[in-house]
């Protein structure tokens, strides 16, 4: 280096979460590429030994989070929102991501069709019964998208009142940030042809019959609906505060590792601590050792 010459600064290295996030603008599903790997560290390999380097970092993050709601009366949370057309992964998800955590400290809940009583009340009623409580780290499979996807596509509501859905989600989860809630909304992006092959397998394999719904089939005929109301949530509910991550899902080991990685991001943002205890160390460990 030349003598008085300032070295150059280090290139900006994106996280994941810039990579996958999605911004303003009209989104185009068809655009994307569902088999793409964006900042994966290698290929599936090299992504599934990274997963498992997370793990432990996960494991500590999750553990002060929920001590530091417990004894330190943190509100912070983390919702992980999952939302995807059928055998996108979401379960995958659960079980290859979620697993790395401890179970006591999380709540996962998959949302079926509602119930008669659910449907006496607003929409957004079921979904509130089920956020996170302080320290813990919530996971929807399915979620309120629901009500401007399945709902639109097979127009089970008239459009006047999905329609209003969207500004009304965006200040739900405009409340949840504000009660300090970290809300990670995340949309597997599957192709047609992939959903194809996955539910073959589950139809050409017994042990994953229970796993096949003939009304998967239905859903695929009006494919194009979907994507089309799937384009309008992203787009009209993608907010600063609740932001879209979209995860190509293809490649299963990409889907997982993306996951892990994203929610790595934002624990680490969130930098939760042990908290101090209220009692003096000393003299709490002169009376236990005198019992």
């Amino acid at each position: 280096m030349v003598r008085g010459t300032v070295p150059p600064a280090p290139a900006h290295v994106p996280s994941v979460r810039e990579v996958l996030r999605l911004h303003g603008g009209a989104v185009d599903l068809a655009r994307a590429d569902t088999r793409a790997t964006p900042h994966a560290p290698g290929g599936k390999e090299e992504a599934v030994a990274d997963i498992a380097a997370m793990a432990p970092r996960l494991a500590e993050l999750q553990e002060k989070l929920y001590a530091q709601a417990m004894a330190g009366g943190s509100r912070k949370r983390v919702l992980l929102v999952l939302q995807g057309m059928d055998t996108s992964g979401k379960g995958g998800v659960v079980k290859h991501v979620i697993g790395q955590f401890n179970p006591s400290g999380c709540h996962i809940h998959a949302f079926k069709s509602p119930t008669k009583e659910e449907l006496s009340h607003p929409f957004l009623w079921r979904v509130r019964q089920q956020v996170p409580a302080p320290g813990m780290i919530g996971i929807f499979d399915r979620s309120h998208y629901e009500d401007v996807l399945i709902v639109r596509v097979r127009e089970l509501v008239a459009r006047n009142v999905w329609s209003r859905r969207y500004g009304a989600i965006n200040n739900f989860e405009q409340g949840l940030h504000d009660d300090e809630v970290t809300v990670i909304k995340v949309f597997l992006h599957i192709s047609f042809d992939e959903q194809r092959a996955r539910l073959l397998e589950r139809l050409d394999n017994p042990d994953k019959h229970w796993k096949f719904n003939p009304g998967d089939i239905d859903e695929r005929a009006v494919w194009p609906a979907y994507q089309e109301a799937y384009e309008a949530a992203l787009q009209k509910c993608s907010t600063d505060t609740a932001p879209w991550y979209v995860v190509p899902a293809d490649r299963k080991w990409y889907r997982n590792w993306a996951i892990s990685r994203l929610l790595l991001e934002h624990l680490e943002e969130l930098d939760p601590h042990y908290p101090q205890g209220h009692f003096d160390v000393a003299a709490e460990r002169k009376r236990l050792l005198d019992t």
